[in-house]
């Protein structure tokens, strides 16, 4: 775990905020392979965080990126798509869903707390579960674009992220 993920979970930070720099991570994807954000440096890149694999808005969020990721490879940005759920259970859904970008384990729930996008309280009594939010971090790793949605049946702002994106 990054020295700055560490700290950032042993104080109380406000969320993070554009123009800081985003906590590195290091997680695995659906192929057991990690992946760290200061690994793509000289990239842009969009962090997506959603609550749960096989829910309709999180199929539909992920799916609609999917549709959308040469815009996004156009931009020179790398999408990752960031959940609580096993790497297993994301490996089914981004198998089912020809999701075209990879998706991270955050089982531990360490990078959602960093990032301060984590429902204290779900649907169904479960607790610790990733917000819907979306981050766009630059090329030397400056938050560009940070939404945080408390209600999870909103998307984020792709326009936005585009138009972001756009200016890098």
């Amino acid at each position: 775990m990054s020295a700055l993920l560490t700290f950032a979970q042993n104080q109380n930070i406000m969320a993070i905020q554009v123009g800081q720099h985003a906590p590195d991570f290091t997680l695995f994807d659906t192929d057991k392979k990690e992946v760290s954000l200061s690994a793509l440096r000289n990239k842009n890149v969009v962090l997506v965080f959603f609550p749960l694999a096989f829910t309709s808005v999180c199929t539909a969020e992920l799916c609609a990126l999917r549709d959308n990721i040469s815009s996004y490879v156009a931009l020179n940005a790398e999408v990752l798509g960031i959940s609580v759920d096993s790497l297993f259970s994301l490996g089914k859904f981004k198998e089912e869903q020809n999701i075209n970008f990879p998706l991270l384990s955050d089982f531990n729930k360490d990078v959602s707390t960093a990032y301060e996008t984590i429902y204290e309280s779900f649907a169904f009594g479960m607790k610790g579960v990733s917000k819907r939010s979306a981050f766009v971090i630059d090329k030397e790793g400056v938050v560009r674009y940070a939404e945080v949605l408390e209600d999870a049946g909103k998307v984020p702002d792709f326009d936005a992220i585009q138009a972001i994106l756009n200016t890098l």
